[in-house]
């Protein structure tokens, strides 16, 4: 036990305690997840109704779906059909924790601006998918559409794990997107190598792209998901873009 609390010492900015706080925020909003998705699950007709909706205003305004162009694309190139589903199941969950934590022990000062921009985006989306559920492309087979998890190492959105993880009326806003967008723009401000820097710039657009090539977003669900991103951005560092302007 002293070892263990030397090591919070030594390594942890604030010690154990803190740290175990702040696991707790992060599984507190993975409940509300699930909370939100019971919710928007009581209504599947209703979600398939509005993915229709943006399915027929796409079509109105492109005469084409460009969520399924972008998926026929992956799907040319194994490959790339693999790395779009690989990211579309670890974005979300797997690299905003890793970011989250690597902030928390590198960055601290950075640390409490970056969680509360992710929780609001989040928040504000959950409250989206109770009053707005929509179905994702891949429940719209008929249309071409193809659930890329249900290849991807076995996965499918039928299947325990991944439904336990997922929101199947989820769709709009993308909380992959938003997340992306936060993330991808926070570490690209503080970390201090080019190269990292590099790869979370382009972060988002590849994110937004596994989206839809895996036909679990449409690009409406995307744009959504960056304007909730950046509507979170712009509350949490109000007072510092206050002061960028003001200079």
């Amino acid at each position: 036990m002293t070892a263990v609390a030397t090591v919070g010492r030594r390594h942890l900015p604030r010690g154990w305690s803190d740290l175990w706080l702040q696991v707790g925020i992060w599984f507190g909003f993975l409940f509300a997840y699930q909370l939100a998705r019971g919710f928007a699950d009581r209504n599947p007709a209703r979600a398939l109704e509005n993915g229709l909706r943006v399915i027929q205003w796409e079509r109105e305004q492109t005469n084409h779906l460009l969520e399924l162009t972008v998926q026929q694309f992956a799907a040319s190139f194994g490959w790339l059909q693999t790395l779009v589903s690989w990211t579309y199941w670890n974005s979300e969950f797997t690299i905003v924790g890793l970011a989250l934590l690597w902030v928390y022990v590198r960055r601290h000062e950075h640390f409490v601006r970056f969680r509360n921009t992710i929780l609001l985006a989040n928040a504000l989306g959950l409250v989206g998918y109770v009053l707005l559920p929509t179905a994702p492309p891949r429940m719209f087979p008929g249309l071409g559409f193809v659930d890329t998890l249900a290849a991807f190492g076995g996965l499918n959105h039928g299947s325990g794990l991944v439904e336990l993880a997922s929101n199947p009326y989820a769709a709009m806003p993308s909380l992959h997107s938003a997340d992306a967008l936060i993330v991808g723009v926070t570490l690209a401000y503080i970390c201090r190598s080019w190269a990292a820097k590099a790869v979370w710039i382009l972060w988002p657009a590849w994110v937004w792209f596994a989206v839809m090539a895996t036909a679990n977003h449409f690009w409406l669900d995307v744009v959504a998901g960056v304007a909730l991103a950046l509507v979170a951005l712009a509350l949490v560092y109000r007072r510092r873009l206050a002061r960028v302007l003001a200079a």
